[in-house]
């Protein structure tokens, strides 16, 4: 492990460095890294979402209070940036926008190209930071995004809209690190939350569900559900806007085999199913994407790489990569095209690019 840990270096103590301080482990390590390796080192708690919902308390002041006691155990200046007004007209009511749309998105994506590598990049430099930091299992190297060692927990899907300035100016100390290897340097160094419960899923649902957490956005417009093999209606839902395509949790139906949703009537408030997972509608060879965001790949000696005709593309966090060519259209649009067939994701998603291990951007699928 000790290979992997920042080394100490005279130059850095010259250096001002803001990191983000969730509460968690994995920034907490990120802080205790930083700070042995010399840099004068600022925990920023981004005050994000503080809103309690029906059946959960909103966690933040527990995870401020965590983040404080470890800035305290790190002797480190530490401070709060209240960024709930911009959090929620950047990520929020964008979710809200596209999921009215019929869409199923992505705002974690969002929060990272909005907020934490773009707000509080921008708030922290004229704070005085040279450069930021966060726990995110992620590399920056040579003005490049690329993936953590832990391909369990690598998190370049949803880093993939960061600018090249924001990969650039922040330093990621996890991403030589094993999940394990970071819990265990918490624990050496007694950090409190060295084995405090990861955080799953979107920040401000929580444990809710996004299903309940959109009923307090939209009221609920009861339809028909249509069998898609026969064109019965064999069901009632609480309003297309609230399911997603390929779901098959939370219909209600009976009849034994599971029902897919294989299509959506946005205007007719009409969701289709089929018992068939090998209905046409849920597989695809092609992904035409939008709202295209690329950064330059740049060689050792900075020189900028030649964008390949055939990329690897992550389509789901986590999921394998598969090669495809893309084809550049008008206006930040593309298709891709794929060698085999696969689980078509749902419009709003993420198609994310790579190039070895290389991200280089990515686009919406429509």
């Amino acid at each position: 492990m000790q290979n992997k840990i920042l080394a100490y270096h005279k130059d850095n103590t010259d250096k001002t460095v803001f990191v983000g301080m969730s509460g968690g482990v994995d920034s907490s390590v990120s802080a205790l890294l930083l700070k042995n390796a010399g840099y004068q080192v600022v925990g920023v708690y981004m005050k994000n979402w503080s809103r309690d919902l029906p059946g959960m308390k909103c966690p933040w002041a527990d995870d401020l209070a965590d983040a404080k006691r470890v800035a305290t155990k790190l002797d480190i200046d530490f401070r709060i940036f209240d960024f709930e007004e911009e959090y929620h007209q950047k990520v929020v009511d964008y979710m809200l926008s596209e999921f009215r749309h019929g869409n199923t998105p992505n705002p974690d994506i969002m929060c990272n190209q909005e907020i934490k590598f773009k707000l509080f990049f921008e708030v922290a430099k004229e704070q005085g930071a040279d450069l930021i930091a966060t726990g995110h299992y992620a590399n920056s190297i040579h003005g490049n995004l690329e993936k953590a060692v832990d391909q369990n927990k690598d998190q370049t899907y949803f880093l993939y809209r960061i600018s090249e300035e924001a990969v650039r100016s922040t330093i990621f100390p996890l991403g030589h690190f094993l999940k394990p290897e970071v819990k265990q340097l918490a624990a050496k160094y007694g950090l409190d939350n060295a084995y405090k419960k990861e955080s799953m899923g979107v920040c401000f649902v929580g444990e809710v569900g996004m299903h309940d957490f959109l009923k307090e956005y939209f009221a609920v417009n009861p339809g028909e559900i249509i069998d898609r093999e026969n064109n019965q209606v064999i069901g009632v839902h609480d309003g297309a806007i609230f399911y997603t395509i390929g779901q098959r949790h939370g219909l209600n139906l009976s009849g034994g085999l599971p029902y897919y949703i294989v299509d959506k009537d946005m205007d007719k408030n009409i969701i289709y199913v089929s018992h068939n997972i090998n209905n046409p509608s849920l597989w695809t060879n092609k992904l035409e994407l939008k709202d295209l965001f690329l950064r330059p790949e740049y060689t050792d000696h900075e020189e900028v790489v030649q964008l390949p005709t055939r990329l690897d593309i992550r389509i789901r966090h986590r999921a394998a990569l598969q090669s495809a060519k893309i084809i550049f259209g008008l206006e930040n649009q593309a298709t891709l095209e794929f060698d085999h067939e696969f689980k078509r994701p749902a419009s709003g998603q993420s198609a994310v690019f790579y190039h070895g291990d290389v991200c280089l951007g990515g686009g919406i699928i429509k």
